[in-house]
C-alpha cells in the first residue's frame, strides 16, 4: 500500500474573472515544497525526521544504504518491465523523457526499441554498469534508444532545441532538459544518487553542482535547475508507485525525495 500523504505544493494567484474578461494572464508563483507526512516517518525515516542540512543528508544516507538488495545489470531489464509498467496497458512500459508507452518486448538496442537509461550518467563518476550505482533502479528508467542516445551523458539544464520524438524534451551542446512531466522525476533521481553514493562504499562520491559539461567527474548539474524542477513537478502517482515497488520487491530502499520532496531544499 502506498504511503499516506498530506501535501501542499503551490501557492497560486489566480483570478478567474480576470481571465474570462480577457485581462492579463494571472501570475503563478511556486513556494518551497511544504512539509509532508508518510506512513514511513515513524519507522523507516524515524532517524531523519526533524533534521536539516548535512545532518539530514547523513541520516538519509545511512537509511537508504542499509540492508539494500542489489541486482545484476541483466536483471534490470525484467525489473523495469515491472517498475515502469504502463498503468493503462500491462503489456507496455512508459518511457522516460518521451512519455511514450511501448511494448515491454521491444527492449534492446535497435531503432524503435527501449533501453536502460542511467539518469545519473554512468560516466559521471565512471561506475559503468557495475552492481551498485550502475544497477540502482532508483535512477534506471526505460527510454527510447534514439532519445537516450541524444541525452548521452549530458548534464541537466533548461533551454535548447526540441528533441525528435522527445515528447517536449530539449537539448543543446552541453545540456539536456526532459519534458516538463519528467523534470521533477529526474531531479529526485539525481539527488537520490548524491545521497546514496557518498564515496564510502568504494564508488565515487556523487554530488550535484552548478556546472554543465562535467564530463567524467562525479558531478551532475545544474543543482539550481534540479531544485526548481523538483518544485515545479511534484511526485506523480506513477513515480510514487515505482518507489513502492522498488522498496517492496527489489532493493528494499526508498527514494526519500519522492516521499519528502521538501527535503531537497532542507539539504541543498
Amino acid at each position: 500500500m502506498l504511503a499516506t500523504r498530506n501535501r501542499s505544493w503551490k501557492s497560486v494567484a489566480l483570478t478567474t474573472a480576470a481571465v474570462l474578461a480577457g485581462l492579463a494572464a494571472p501570475v503563478v508563483t511556486t513556494t518551497p515544497a511544504a512539509a509532508t507526512t508518510t506512513a514511513y516517518d515513524t519507522t523507516y525515516y524515524k532517524n531523519a525526521v526533524g533534521k536539516t542540512g548535512t545532518s539530514l543528508k547523513s541520516s538519509l544516507h545511512t537509511i537508504i544504504s542499509a540492508n539494500v538488495s542489489k541486482i545484476s545489470y541483466s536483471a534490470v531489464w525484467d525489473a523495469l518491465k515491472v517498475t515502469d509498467q504502463d498503468p493503462n496497458n500491462s503489456s507496455n512500459v512508459i518511457l522516460l523523457y518521451s512519455g511514450v508507452s511501448r511494448a515491454k518486448s521491444l527492449n534492446g538496442g535497435d531503432v524503435g526499441d527501449w533501453n536502460r537509461e542511467h539518469v545519473w550518467a554512468k560516466s559521471h563518476g565512471d561506475f559503468g554498469e557495475v552492481t551498485g550505482p550502475g544497477t540502482d533502479l532508483h535512477h534506471l528508467r526505460p527510454a527510447d534508444v534514439q532519445v537516450n542516445s541524444i541525452r548521452g551523458n549530458l548534464d541537466f539544464d533548461n533551454g535548447g532545441s526540441a528533441v525528435t520524438n522527445g515528447g517536449g524534451s530539449t537539448v543543446d551542446s552541453d545540456s539536456f532538459a526532459p519534458r516538463a512531466a519528467d523534470r521533477g522525476d529526474v531531479a529526485r533521481m539525481i539527488l537520490y544518487m548524491a545521497v546514496r553514493y557518498d564515496g564510502g562504499d568504494g564508488f565515487a562520491d556523487l554530488e550535484p553542482n552548478e556546472k554543465v559539461g562535467n564530463g567524467s567527474n562525479p558531478y551532475m548539474g545544474k543543482l539550481s535547475v534540479l531544485k526548481a524542477w523538483n518544485e515545479a513537478d511534484p511526485p506523480s502517482a506513477f513515480e510514487e508507485k515505482r518507489n513502492q515497488v522498488i522498496y517492496d520487491t527489489y532493493q528494499h530502499n526508498r527514494n526519500p525525495f519522492i516521499d519528502h520532496p521538501e527535503w531537497v531544499e532542507a539539504i541543498w
